[in-house]
This record gives structure tokens, sequence and C-alpha cells, in this order.
């Protein structure tokens, strides 16, 4: 666990301990932002998308995530402050000298493959079999290459498919206010496959409802103690329909009858999440956008 570091309020100058969040990395590595303790804290005045998320790498495995930027409200004052952390390195790949291609070499101590004045990177001529002129063409020849597939496979036999790398599991985030019950849900959008997850820009509509979009995805996170009704669940799939995307509904009260009846009939997947951060599906077309390897 990390240890508690001071972080002193701009406003009223008293000095609040802060511990990091310690985050699980798709590859069960646990991650934390990097605190940048030499730089002041930042007062929270106006909250935006691009200051709620902060991208993370893991040093075990070097992906790059997004994670709830570390914030602190004041014991004393109630400000909240954002606490800054250190920018994303990016890993520059090195270039190093170029090694050539075997048999296009310089002649420097390299040996012709096609032997004393041959056609440097030429291959040399296969051997007759017995029986077959050395001017006939054998069996395996360049009109052989056309005949096998990738793999050695012939041609007209397909190569069997890929292995399915399983998924990990994912692992929730405990749900404590209607802000992290966002967070959860678009943590399970990228678990699922989504990427580019956010809160699309411009004024909310007022509702208590939360808008999250990405690429092909319109998602609307309910928050509230109410079960969700049949009429917000009508109009996210209108939103989906309008911006030719799956249309996703995330509840912390679950829904009416007559919600989960409409659901089914339009095919938008339902689920519900418990306050320890873990969406279980409530429908069929739910179940179905998870897969059998959840």
């Amino acid at each position: 666990m990390a240890e508690a570091v001071p972080v002193r309020c701009p406003a009223c100058l008293r000095e609040n301990g802060y511990t990091a969040p310690v985050f699980p990395c798709a590859c069960g590595s646990p991650v934390h932002p990097p605190l940048d303790l030499a730089a002041p804290p930042v007062q929270l005045t106006h909250r935006t998308w691009s200051d709620t998320w902060v991208t993370v790498r893991c040093t075990s495995c070097g992906r790059e995530s997004e994670w709830p930027h570390p914030e602190l409200g004041c014991g004393s004052c109630g400000t909240v402050v954002l606490i800054p952390v250190h920018p994303l390195e990016r890993v520059e790949s090195g270039s190093g000298s170029g090694t050539g291609t075997p048999g296009m070499q310089g002649p420097a101590g390299t040996a012709d493959p096609a032997g004393a004045g041959g056609t440097p990177g030429a291959a040399p001529p296969a051997a007759a079999r017995p029986g077959q002129e050395s001017g006939q063409e054998s069996d395996r020849g360049p009109g052989a290459a056309g005949r096998t597939g990738p793999g050695g496979h012939p041609a007209h036999i397909p190569p069997p498919p890929p292995t399915p790398v399983p998924r990990p599991a994912f692992r929730p985030v405990t749900i404590r206010t209607a802000r992290d019950a966002v967070a959860t849900a678009a943590l399970y959008l990228r678990w699922l496959g989504f990427r580019d997850v956010r809160q699309p820009d411009g004024r909310p509509i007022p509702s208590a409802a939360v808008d999250l979009r990405a690429p092909g995805l319109v998602a609307q996170v309910d928050p509230t103690t109410a079960p969700v009704g049949l009429r917000a669940v009508e109009c996210v799939w209108l939103n989906g329909l309008t911006a030719s995307a799956t249309s996703v509904y995330f509840s912390l009260a679950g829904y009416t009858k007559d919600a989960r009846a409409r659901a089914d009939e339009l095919g938008i997947p339902l689920f519900v999440m418990d306050l320890t951060g873990m969406p279980q599906p409530v429908n069929d077309p739910a179940d179905a956008m998870v897969g059998p390897d959840a």
C-alpha cells in the first residue's frame, strides 16, 4: 500500500494527508499515478473530462490506461485540489545499426550464395532428381508455390483459425459516489473492448443519467437509487439509432418490468452494478455482449 504524503491546500494552507490510489491493470499488476510532489496542487474550480482522467503506464506489461486523476478535498475549508502527476514518458524505439538481409550483404567477409561468378542474391539451382533432366522444372519449383498456402497448408484447405486469447478477469472498483459508478462503467466498457470511452463534450443535458460515448457505442449510467424506467431505455435506444451505434445501459438500482421487456425487444444490453463495482448482465443482449469467456 502506498504511503500517505502531505498535500498543502492552496486556499487555507493546511496540510492534508493523501494516499495515492492503486488501480488494477488488465495484466493483474497494481498501478498508481506517479505523483509530482514538487509541483503545487491546483485548485479545482470547474471540472472537465480531461481533468478527470490521467494516462498511467503499467510497469509490468507496459499497457497504457486511463485512470481517475488524483484529487483531494481539504478537511478544513472543503476546497478540492488536483494533485499533479508526472507526464507520461514516451518510449522511443532505438534505431540500431541495420543488418543486411542474408544473401544480400556486402562482399566484406561474406560468401556469395550463388557461387563464384554467380549473380549476388540469386538462389543456387536445385539439383535434378533421378530421371529428370536439368531443363525440366521440379514439382516443387516456382509453380508449386502457388499451390501452397501460408504455414505449409495446401491452397484449397484453409489454415486452422488462431487460438483466441482468453480475456483477463475484470477487476472491480468499489462504488462510493455517483462518480465512482460512471468510472466503473467506463472501465467495464474498456474491458469489453471499446476504446476511447469518454463523456461527450458540450453542456450536459439536465438528467440524473450520465452519457458515455465510444466509437460505435452509446451508453448511459444511472447512479441513482431509483429503478430505470421505460422512457430512459427508449431514449438511449434512440440516441444509439441516431449515431448508428450500439446502445448500452448501466444502473445501480435495476430496471422496471416494462423497461426490461422493452430492452429485450430492442436488443439493448442492460447491466446492473452493485457497490462492489462488478457489473452484471440482466438480459440476453448483455450476455451476448459479454461473451462466454467472462
